[in-house]
């Protein structure tokens, strides 16, 4: 985005990469892909109209603002996955959680400097960019959950990356579309997809059989630090103390809850790696 491409073409790319990894698992590994349910097709679709909006406003909160403020503000997914559980009757409120809630609400100001709004270089549209991304994933998560009886995971993926590179076609670029496939800059344009679309869904959904659910949310945890420091160390981006803070608020009560979650058999909420 650095050098003049538009979020949504870089989306578009990270998800059509990924989308033909996940045809070459569900190649590979056809057995049960429950292609012929309506139902795995219908959640699949939501699932893909998640990650889609994941993945683009992801982009556009990192190009309106800054990696950290933008990966930190796409982890509050479990948040938007317990209210909407709330407002669906899927699961009772609690103090415990309702404080919880908040905490991350005081994170996200001290994180976004909201009170400060464009003094640090996050601007109003990305946060709501970023918070919106968290929101997909969330749409995702759901999505997924109610695919995962109706067939394999790869081939719920792959309907969901389908429906992602139908979307995100739309409002891209057109010229860029085209010169990205000729563009010196393809080995970035590969590597996002192929380490950011293909090989990360594949190796954490691969993980979540091999380790149990409360361990994958704290082994997530890790992402938005790593994230955080990619941008300060590679990007020249800079985070201030209370900025710091509110960074750990969110990261600390977001595996709070996710691992409680885990543990209590409620809906999984532990973020697959952006």
């Amino acid at each position: 985005m650095g050098g003049g491409w538009d979020a949504f073409v870089v989306s578009f790319y990270r998800g059509a990469i990924g989308l033909l990894f996940v045809l070459v698992w569900l190649a590979l590994r056809p057995q049960g892909h429950g292609l012929g349910s309506r139902r795995l097709w219908f959640w699949s679709t939501i699932a893909g109209l998640g990650v889609a909006g994941n993945f683009s406003f992801y982009f556009v909160s990192i190009s309106q603002g800054s990696v950290a403020v933008a990966a930190t503000l796409m982890y509050c997914a479990p948040v938007f996955v317990y209210l909407v559980s709330f407002a669906l009757k899927l699961e009772s409120p609690t103090a415990l959680k309702w404080a919880a809630i908040g905490v991350v609400m005081l994170g996200i100001v001290l994180l976004t400097q909201i009170y400060d709004i464009g003094v640090r270089g996050v601007t109003p549209l990305g946060v709501g960019a970023g918070l919106l991304a968290g929101l997909s994933y969330a749409i995702f998560i759901f999505g997924f959950k109610y695919a995962a009886p109706h067939g394999s995971p790869q081939a719920i993926l792959s309907i969901a990356f389908a429906v992602l590179v139908a979307i995100l076609f739309w409002p891209g670029d057109t010229d860029q579309m085209v010169a990205a496939l000729s563009t010196p800059d393809w080995p970035l344009f590969a590597g996002l997809g192929v380490v950011g679309a293909g090989l990360s869904f594949i190796m954490y959904i691969l993980g979540l059989n091999h380790t149990a659910p409360a361990v994958a949310s704290i082994v997530a945890m890790v992402e938005p630090v790593t994230a955080s420091l990619f941008g300060v160390v590679l990007l020249n981006e800079n985070l201030v103390g209370l900025q710091i803070v509110g960074m750990g608020l969110i990261l600390v009560t977001v595996t709070a809850l996710s691992v409680h979650s885990s543990t209590e058999g409620d809906l999984p909420v532990q973020p697959v790696p952006n």
